[in-house]
């Protein structure tokens, strides 16, 4: 059976793949139990390039299909920031607490009409023969203060109207169906399934 590692360490994110590619015929991994555990330099300008440089640069390393995501969050109000700096935008080393206060306070006193945004997942692929990437999406609001205890990052303050709940107080099983990762995830499982031959 071919090995796809996975670029990450988090298990959360294994189990997901895992489990959307049960139906095929590969051994899913982290790029931890394949024996790499190099820092990537992600320098992309975009998730998509981001999640494709770390593809690529697994892939020679190892060798085997390699599988890589790049994800984060776009407010319309602060033009699309944090985006690709997602991770980093309230400084290095600190809380996601102090991450997400951070956001809370650049958007106090901001009408809800212009509190729009949205979590944004590009997955890449690259193989012997083939590299591609899909992407994935969700809408959604900032909302005034952190609410609810589950998920993680930014969960807490991204808002869904028609669920009436942030993603940190949704059950796992509805987010995990409705997840920027989630529908970035079925495209790529779509896309796999037509060229698992060719790869």
């Amino acid at each position: 059976m071919e090995k796809m590692i996975i670029a990450t360490k988090n298990k959360g994110k294994i189990i997901e793949i895992r489990d959307i590619l049960k139906e095929f015929p590969v051994e899913v991994i982290s790029m931890g139990d394949a024996g790499y555990d190099a820092e990537i330099d992600e320098n992309g300008c975009t998730f998509s390039e981001n999640a494709m440089v770390k593809a690529r640069a697994l892939y020679n390393l190892s060798g085997e299909m390699v599988l890589a995501d790049d994800s984060g969050l776009e407010i319309d109000f602060l033009n699309g920031a944090p985006g690709i700096f997602t991770s980093r935008f309230a400084g290095n080393n600190v809380s996601q607490e102090v991450k997400n206060n951070r956001i809370i306070h650049l958007l106090k006193g901001i009408d809800t009409q212009f509190r729009t945004a949205r979590f944004v997942c590009s997955i890449a692929f690259v193989s012997k023969n083939i590299s591609f990437c899909t992407e994935g999406s969700v809408e959604g609001l900032i909302s005034e203060e952190s609410m609810g205890t589950d998920g993680f990052g930014y969960d807490p303050i991204f808002y869904l109207p028609e669920y009436e709940n942030t993603f940190a107080q949704l059950p796992e099983s509805i987010k995990n169906e409705i997840s920027h990762r989630a529908v970035a995830l079925k495209k790529f499982r779509a896309k796999f399934a037509e060229i698992i031959t060719t790869i």
